[in-house]
């Protein structure tokens, strides 16, 4: 699947549409935080297979003031609540707290997160896997190098097979999943094709 090795494993994952149900009017509670099914599932999977998990978020409604940061941590609390007894976890959760006209360059598709995120864990994002159901999540991804693929949820659900074509085009070596949990099936398989061949060579 193209990535490469790392001091550790990491893989990056959107959080709205890829991870949660997203809303037109933007998830504002921890109430309204619902996650897609598998979804958690397949996070935990990839936690007791050796991976690190890191959220990379746009959370504009911050800056506009739909939710404060108080908010926003409970949610990711109840994130990791519902990941606990699945025997999963995510490691860290960075997001854009800032609205679009405020022009940063944490907003994806603005690479910002990420090299704020190969700053956090000392690693060159090369190849690192980036999931999302976006093209900024996409474009942000792989403005660093990272592996980009693409889940059929969140925005991606109601895209043909000519806009995922579209997206292709922009985004040079993407991957397309059915969701999450189709994404974690095909990353640790090809783990397990590394592995195999390894001990044969």
């Amino acid at each position: 699947m193209g990535e490469r090795s790392n001091p550790i494993k990491l893989v990056v994952l959107d959080r709205d549409g890829t991870i949660n149900e997203d809303r037109d009017d933007y998830v504002k509670s921890a109430d309204e935080w619902v996650p897609q099914p598998g979804a958690l599932a397949a996070i935990a999977r990839l936690y007791q297979a050796g991976w690190h998990v890191v959220v990379a978020t746009n959370q504009s409604g911050l800056g506009r003031g739909l939710f404060d940061a108080y908010t926003l941590n409970e949610m990711h609390a109840k994130m990791n609540a519902l990941l606990m007894p699945l025997g999963g976890r995510v490691d860290a959760v960075f997001f854009c707290p800032h609205a679009p006209e405020d022009d940063c360059r944490c907003r994806k598709p603005r690479p910002g997160l990420f090299e704020d995120i190969g700053l956090r864990f000392g690693i060159d994002m090369t190849g690192v896997p980036a999931v999302g159901d976006t093209l900024r999540d996409l474009q942000a991804a792989s403005a660093v190098g990272c592996t980009p693929h693409l889940v059929r949820t969140g925005k991606a659900a109601s895209l043909d097979e000519a806009g995922v074509q579209a997206m292709r085009e922009k985004v040079p070596g993407l991957t397309v999943h059915a969701d999450l949990a189709a994404f974690v099936d095909a990353l640790l398989a090809a783990e397990g094709r590394r592995v195999a061949d390894g001990r044969r060579a």
